[in-house]
């Protein structure tokens, strides 16, 4: 059984129509519609965190794990993994103090989510491997040191 011309172009029409359409709506549903720009380029830990928390004070917590290499031999490739056994966390940010553009990655999480990551982030030297946790409009920071043998950065 062969498919007739007509209908055969009919389907390519249709479907150059469908993914016409995909690309221009597909992006927009699947991309944040404002990121922190200016959190990811600013220089030092501190910015970065008045960019992302305005005045927020995290305070330090020891619940939150963060399970990293005491020694990475390649500061390109890092594996880290951060736990943050709180109820209702909304976000989790990463931040490398010691990078030239300290803000790694922030991630968010739906509600009745486990927060949990897992991970491989950049060091370009030696460097505290800083998480932040938001859960229920309260801000905790722990942080793990990690030393690189070889930088991931550009250095």
């Amino acid at each position: 059984m062969s498919l007739p011309r007509r209908d055969f172009l009919k389907g390519i029409i249709a479907t150059s129509g469908v993914m016409a359409l995909g690309t221009i709506l597909i992006p927009e549903i699947l991309m944040a519609k404002e990121w922190p720009k200016d959190a990811f380029y600013a220089e030092k830990v501190e910015d970065v965190l008045l960019k992302l928390f305005e005045d927020a004070d995290p305070a330090k917590s020891n619940q939150i794990i963060i399970e990293a290499p005491e020694i990475a031999e390649n500061g390109a490739v890092v594996p880290i993994e951060v736990t943050a056994p709180f109820t209702n966390v909304d976000s989790i940010t990463i931040i490398g103090d010691q990078n030239p553009t300290p803000l790694i990655a922030q991630f968010n999480f739906a509600d009745n989510t486990e927060a949990w990551i897992k991970t491989r982030i950049k060091l370009g030297k030696t460097s505290n491997v800083v998480a932040v946790v938001k859960a229920e409009g309260k801000f905790y920071i722990a942080q793990r040191h990690v030393k690189v043998t070889i930088g991931g950065c550009g250095g």
